[in-house]
């Protein structure tokens, strides 16, 4: 913890101890205040860091695990860039010599759906770059009309503006389809709702701030939180019903 926080490489030679993820909390804080032990987390979960791991489980970070964080934080932070592309920067100094310590993020042009010019996208355009017509939605997701009429009737999906349907919707809609398969009706879905709206009002009070603020970069960075708190929502929802499951399953 008598680390400076500036630490290199050479300082690291000097101190090759592991530190904890609450020691690397503070190493980071002073540069960047709102990083928290869950950013931390969702950062090893994408594959940015991979800390070292205790027998008991406890994570171990050593100063090249700081450079790569400070390193994702600082693109993210000043240059606004989606995760998958700080994942190929990465990648790209891994197999060279250059220490990502000594390096800042490269300015890439990214589209408004996080696609890159000029590379094969891998990831959807932004929901609203998506735009379907009713009969265009039945066709792609592979429900029927009268499944249709019920999910908006329940709320589950509805059209914006009226008529038309975005990316997600026909997320919505597909998965659906595939639950529809096992036989879920759309009734059993307004516990899903319920519980999606209820995310919503906590994570809309966690975002707000940054939200209402004019600076341009205070809403990037509200945006990436929300992408955050999504995937994160995502990753505890699948491991919950994991969990509750095993017991049937005899595991």
């Amino acid at each position: 913890m008598n680390e400076p926080a500036a630490s290199t490489p050479s300082g690291a030679a000097r101190a090759p101890a592991l530190m904890s993820i609450g020691e690397v909390l503070a190493q980071l804080r002073a540069e960047f205040p709102d990083v928290t032990i869950s950013k931390l987390r969702f950062l090893e979960a994408e594959g940015l860091v991979e800390p070292q791991r205790t027998p008991a489980g406890y994570r171990k970070y050593g100063w090249d695990d700081v450079a790569r964080l400070r390193f994702v934080l600082t693109a993210q932070r000043d240059q606004y860039l989606p995760l998958r592309v700080i994942r190929e920067q990465l990648a790209e100094w891994d197999v060279s010599d250059e220490p990502v310590g000594r390096s800042r993020p490269n300015l890439v042009a990214v589209g408004p759906g996080g696609e890159v010019p000029g590379r094969e996208s891998v990831e959807p355009v932004g929901s609203s770059e998506v735009r379907l017509d009713r009969a265009e939605l039945i066709s792609r997701s592979g429900v029927d009309e009268s499944t249709l009429v019920e999910l908006e009737r329940l709320g589950v999906l509805v059209s914006d503006p009226p008529g038309w349907y975005d990316a997600d919707a026909l997320i919505i809609a597909s998965a659906v389809a595939g639950l529809a398969a096992y036989g879920l009706e759309p009734r059993h879905l307004r516990a899903y709702r319920s519980a999606a709206d209820r995310e919503v009002g906590l994570f809309a009070q966690l975002v707000a701030p940054l939200v209402r603020q004019s600076d341009p970069a205070a809403r990037a960075r509200a945006a990436e939180t929300a992408r955050e708190l999504t995937a994160l929502s995502q990753q505890l929802h699948a491991a919950l019903v994991r969990v509750g499951l095993r017991s049937t399953l005899g595991r």
